[in-house]
């Protein structure tokens, strides 16, 4: 029996990965401050990550045949589970997103136009990594959330004690009132209630993925794989604010009204004046086969239409 450990898996996906995991078969741990209890039959390990003798005090002498890090930020964070997790585990597997690619968050080498983004377009073994910084501030870790995936990836990849994989997730929709981030919700509401989304004159388009093919893939990589180094998640077929806001309005029956803004300014979630949608060639060639974003968008913005109109306590 495999016995894997999730760091994180309260909410969403992970919550999601951790159910999968446990009807998989293997012996789930799962470490997070306590917010959550896991399912019945899960061991829980009740510790702040950030908290580097509470981590090991708590992990005790387990070892893993694998750990999946749902919850992991900055370097620094990288680097305490680096030291907690060498000879404790032979696999680490990061959740990590698109944001990488994000031209107007770091010095990328330039890509043919609309090209989609491979992996080796961001070398985390190349990366540099600065710990000094204050990641520990809430407003600078917001603000320099790609970065500090960036560097989270860096410190994991030249950890000599594991075999380390990242995965880079798209943007997650479906769920309905379990997607936190409200970005969708954000369309429902507005084209419901008649008011503009902000939308750049020319956006460009972007990779989904739904959230529960984001835990199918993370349970393929914590149990059926051992591909290492990053890899791209996301479902086929790009889409832009106007295909998503298009995608709303068939089930609302409004119609969309849009305020354009120039690049550079801020919009609704989605709009993008920069390209930086991602391929996922290379989990196709693994052997991981993705739905179509178009196939399951209609279903995610019924969840969150009804998620709007449910009452609130």
């Amino acid at each position: 029996m495999q016995k894997i450990c999730v760091i994180g898996g309260s909410r969403y996906f992970g919550k999601l990965l951790v159910q999968r995991l446990q009807a998989a078969g293997p012996q789930v741990t799962v470490v997070n401050r306590g917010s959550t209890r896991p399912p019945a039959g899960v061991e829980h390990l009740v510790v702040d990550r950030n908290d580097e003798a509470a981590l090991t005090a708590a992990l005790g002498t387990r070892t893993f045949d694998v750990v999946v890090d749902q919850v992991c930020y900055t370097p620094v964070q990288a680097a305490i589970a680096a030291r907690a997790f060498t000879g404790r585990t032979r696999r680490y597997v990061m959740t990590s997103t698109i944001e990488v690619y994000d031209p107007a968050t770091a010095a990328l080498a330039p890509l043919p136009a609309d090209t989609l983004v491979p992996e080796e377009s961001v070398d985390a073994a190349a990366w540099r990594v600065a710990t000094d910084l204050p990641w520990h501030d809430e407003a600078y870790l917001q603000a320099h959330y790609a970065e500090g995936k960036r560097q989270a990836e860096a410190v994991l990849t030249r950890t000599p004690g594991f075999a380390f994989a990242s995965v880079r997730s798209a943007h997650v929709l479906g769920g309905g009132a379990q997607e936190f981030t409200g970005r969708l919700a954000h369309y429902v509401e507005r084209i419901a209630r008649g008011e503009e989304i902000t939308v750049h004159a020319q956006a460009r388009p972007t990779v989904f993925i739904h959230y529960e093919e984001l835990a199918d893939l993370l349970l393929w990589a914590a149990t059926a794989t051992d591909f290492t180094g990053p890899l791209n998640a996301c479902s086929d077929g790009l889409l832009d604010v106007r295909d998503l806001s298009a995608a709303v309005a068939a089930r609302t029956g409004r119609r969309p009204l849009y305020r354009t803004v120039a690049d550079g300014e801020s919009a609704s979630p989605f709009s993008f004046d920069r390209h930086y949608a991602m391929s996922n060639a290379r989990a196709r060639h693994l052997g991981f086969a993705f739905s179509r974003t178009a196939d399951w968008l209609p279903g995610a913005v019924a969840e969150a239409l009804t998620a709007s109109a449910a009452p609130t306590r």
